[in-house]
């Protein structure tokens, strides 16, 4: 169940995931609250289920899935962050919140175990209150990107090329990436997405006098092409619980330049599968995109580097794999959890981030 935003990180691997386990052999029931993704869902092969998921005051989603998921039959119920688990209702079946960020846990108070998309964000959970045996870690996946053709881009021929992804809101710290190109007069930014800042940064790059290096795609559904075309992955994110983008990059065998946000920390294992720097760093993030591009051996071996990490542990097969065998395995739980260490607004934690050897296996 996924009652998020139209586009995003955690809401496309939802649709890898939906997608990939019934061509593992698993009967799967998408239940939807976007019409448009559900339209991609049936091009897929899929017969996902649309509700209205509105706000505290539907009274009419949580008896309507019930109704839908008793014909179901399900035995495991996955309820994607915290509007989905706040509908969902209970049953015969094992109720799973999945997070892919600090989210108000009193919203998944009605599950019986929840899974976390990395395992600091694990830890944080069982540190609120939740019993350690009913939380979980269990990794994205992105596809395979190593072959893609590049896509044409309007820079001109030889110009570096950075590339940046994701909502344009203020956690992403698109503004400081803009203010690391001011610094960087050959560069150029390439950003795919939208959101609520984007007339803010368009004028911000205008007032810079960088508008012309600064590229706003919109929403793209060529990132492979887009990573091809690209010298670099670049994630200025000032919170960044996990960076899908990053997975990308290792994916397609780039090199990443990032923000020290906990996930890119844990994924870039403290800099030596990329170049880090400090959050919210203009000058940090200008420095750490030209000393990947004045070092092309120090680049490559860092790409390389992240593309083993994809192989071993951020792939479809073994990701597949390790939610399979967590649903076949994973047991309906009776008591309720203790509440009282559930603030209303969860801060993000600063966590040090996993063992290397944690990172790449599921």
């Amino acid at each position: 169940m996924l009652a998020g935003a139209r586009e995003g990180g955690a809401e496309l691997f939802f649709e890898r995931l939906v997608g990939a386990l019934p061509a593992a052999g698993d009967e799967v029931l998408p239940v939807v609250r976007s019409r448009v993704r559900a339209g991609r869902l049936r091009e897929a092969g899929l017969a996902p289920a649309v509700y209205p998921f509105a706000g505290t005051a539907d009274f009419f989603t949580r008896p309507m899935l019930a109704r839908r998921l008793r014909r179901f039959g399900p035995r495991v119920t996955v309820a994607w962050m915290g509007r989905a688990a706040h509908h969902a209702p209970t049953g015969a079946w094992v109720l799973i919140g999945r997070l892919g960020g600090h989210y108000n846990l009193s919203r998944f108070a009605a599950c019986d175990h929840l899974v976390a998309n990395t395992p600091a964000l694990a830890a944080w959970i069982v540190s609120r209150g939740w019993p350690q045996d009913r939380v979980h870690y269990l990794p994205n996946f992105v596809p395979d990107l190593g072959s893609a053709r590049p896509a044409v881009l309007p820079v001109p021929d030889g110009a570096p090329v950075v590339f940046a992804m994701g909502r344009l809101h203020r956690d992403k710290g698109f503004d400081v990436l803009l203010a690391a190109i001011s610094r960087l007069p050959r560069v150029h930014a390439v950003i795919a997405g939208d959101g609520p800042e984007r007339a803010g940064l368009v004028a911000l790059a205008r007032r810079a006098g960088i508008l012309p290096r600064v590229h706003f795609l919109g929403w793209r559904a060529d990132t492979a092409s887009l990573l091809a075309a690209a010298d670099m992955l670049v994630c200025p994110s000032r919170k960044e619980p996990l960076g899908n983008q990053i997975l990308e990059a290792f994916s397609a065998g780039k090199p990443v330049v990032a923000a020290m946000a906990e996930g890119p920390s844990w994924l870039l294992d403290q800099g030596r599968r990329g170049i880090l720097v400090p959050v919210d760093s203009g000058v940090a993030l200008a420095a750490g995109i030209e000393g990947m591009l004045q070092n092309r051996a120090m680049a490559a071996a860092m790409a390389a580097a992240g593309r083993a990490c994809f192989v071993a542990g951020f792939a479809a097969a073994p990701v597949v794999a390790s939610w399979r065998d967590f649903c076949a395995n994973v047991r309906k739980v009776t008591g309720p959890v203790a509440r009282k260490q559930w603030p209303a607004e969860p801060a993000e934690p600063t966590r040090p981030a996993e063992p290397a050897e944690q990172i790449c296996a599921p």
